[in-house]
């Protein structure tokens, strides 16, 4: 039987702003449950609010705050935790750092028009922007590089999230990320 450290992975659930990310990892996290794996979510808000509460959300800071992601999701990796990682992370070299660090490792991309997103805007992310009072929006004043060749694309507009998780796991278990028997489920602590 594989050690907790060879069957942790990590998935990256990347996107625009509200392009719903976080519904998609809320249910992969529930589907991954109901098969008795659990994962650490690391979402990007709540992390974001203890290591950068006064964020500016410059280039140099996106950099430093994915690098501390990107280490968060590889420690808990290696010492056996799955992980869901919803995170925007707009440049593809920040994601492209956490494929490099992670050994198991799968990238999911909520694609979702810019408008669709700028409609729902639930944290009023796209309407501080287009006042002035929030720079560096992605996909309007940042650039956001969607990945060239994720494992999963998400269609944020139209998908089910239910059935997005589903595929999520059908793509880990081609990778051979998911254990293959009924007994041989990751079981971890608690979701973070």
């Amino acid at each position: 039987m594989p050690s907790d450290r060879e069957t942790a992975f990590a998935v990256w659930i990347t996107g625009l702003p509200a392009s719903g990310k976080s519904t998609v990892a809320r249910a992969l996290a529930a589907e991954l449950g109901r098969k008795g794996i659990r994962v650490a979510v690391l979402e990007s808000d709540t992390i974001r609010r203890e290591i950068t509460p006064n964020a500016d959300y410059g280039e140099a800071e996106r950099d430093a705050f994915y690098a501390t992601i990107a280490y968060l999701a590889r420690v808990l990796v290696l010492h056996g935790v799955p992980v869901i990682v919803d995170a925007t992370a707009n440049r593809r070299a920040y994601r492209d750092r956490a494929r490099a660090a992670i050994p198991r490792f799968l990238e999911a991309h909520v694609r979702c028009p810019l408008a669709v997103c700028q409609a729902r805007d639930p944290k009023g992310i796209y309407m501080r922007g287009a006042a002035g009072a929030a720079q560096n929006v992605p996909g309007v004043s940042a650039p956001y590089e969607p990945p060239l060749m994720p494992e999963v694309v998400v269609d944020g507009e139209r998908d089910d999230p239910s059935v997005a998780a589903g595929r999520i796991v059908s793509a880990l278990e081609k990778k051979g990320y998911l254990p293959s028997g009924p007994g041989d489920a990751t079981k971890t602590g608690e979701p973070l």
